[in-house]
């Protein structure tokens, strides 16, 4: 199977996972593709969503990600299913691919991203943007 195929067939499962009988998960796809990936820091090329961090305390139990672990485990039948594919790889690409069932543009998307062992490469509590702290504090 190319490349284009397997990222298709993924995205069906995705689709799935999302969007069935128990409802529309499209946002929370979203968010959680965004909070994995907006911890990453250019000053030390740390964070972000390779390493798929989430999973391990702290970054799983940081307040800004409250409820996120729902979206996690309705992905999971997608893990099962691309056993190859890391976790970083399909939140980032669930959250692109959900942007597209709602109705916007398609996102391109690269796979390749890996998934840490164990919580020691989280961020620190805390690193996600915060509106209500402005600008000063990224």
């Amino acid at each position: 199977m190319d490349d284009q195929m397997y990222v298709n067939a993924v995205k069906s499962d995705i689709r799935k996972a999302l969007v069935n009988q128990k409802g529309n998960s499209c946002p929370l796809a979203v968010r959680l593709a965004w909070h994995a990936s907006g911890t990453y820091s250019k000053h030390d090329d740390t964070g972000g969503s390779y390493g798929a961090t989430m999973r391990f305390p702290p970054e799983k139990e940081d307040g800004a990600n409250a409820g996120l672990g729902i979206e996690r485990d309705m992905l999971q039948e997608v893990k099962r299913q691309h056993p190859d594919l890391s976790y970083a790889d399909i939140w980032t690409l669930a959250g692109a691919h959900a942007i597209e069932i709602a109705g916007g543009p398609p996102i391109e998307h690269k796979l390749g991203r890996t998934d840490a062992q164990d919580g020691s490469a989280c961020p620190a509590v805390g690193r996600l943007p915060d509106a209500s702290q402005g600008a000063e504090h990224l």
